[in-house]
């Protein structure tokens, strides 16, 4: 099973493939889509969605594993965020890819036995569960193999 994790966002968006053979996880690819925040919102949307086609048509995932919106106390950057999700969620219907949501303590809890768990923490058993052979710069693409291996765990 192959799936397209993603950590939505419009300035920073972590995505990652990640495939599960037997017992075995692996991180297939994984980055951090980075809009310019001088672009309007749409244009921002936009590179977003042509890079994850992108990936799905290289990589050919049978679902989108995707990291629920949690509430920021900032209304505007919650709303963008819930659009992104909204049109993320479009495409995985036009590529006909079932959709699974998990929130961060769902994420955490299955990878560091603590709904409470620091990033570190999750990056150290991303470290322990997938090989990963370059290096990451940012959290959000941390966040989205979680999201993936999260999925792959829950998934029989």
């Amino acid at each position: 099973m192959r799936t397209i994790a993603i950590d939505p966002g419009f300035g920073r968006c972590g995505v990652a493939i990640v495939e599960k053979s037997g017992a075995t996880h692996t991180l297939v690819y994984s980055d951090c889509i980075e809009t310019d925040s001088a672009l309007p919102f749409p244009a921002r949307l936009t590179a977003i969605l042509n890079e994850c086609s992108r990936l799905i048509a290289s990589y050919a995932p049978q679902t989108m594993a995707l990291e629920k919106l949690y509430f920021s106390n900032n209304q505007k950057t919650a709303m963008q965020v819930a659009e992104v999700r909204g049109a993320l969620l479009g495409l995985a219907g036009m590529n006909k890819l079932s959709v699974f949501e998990y929130t961060p303590g769902e994420i955490k809890s299955a990878l560091a036995s603590s709904g409470r768990a620091d990033k570190r923490q999750v990056a150290k058993m991303i470290h322990l569960l997938v090989k990963i052979e370059k290096q990451i710069r940012l959290d959000d693409e941390y966040d989205a193999i979680a999201v993936g291996i999260t999925h792959l765990a829950r998934t029989r």
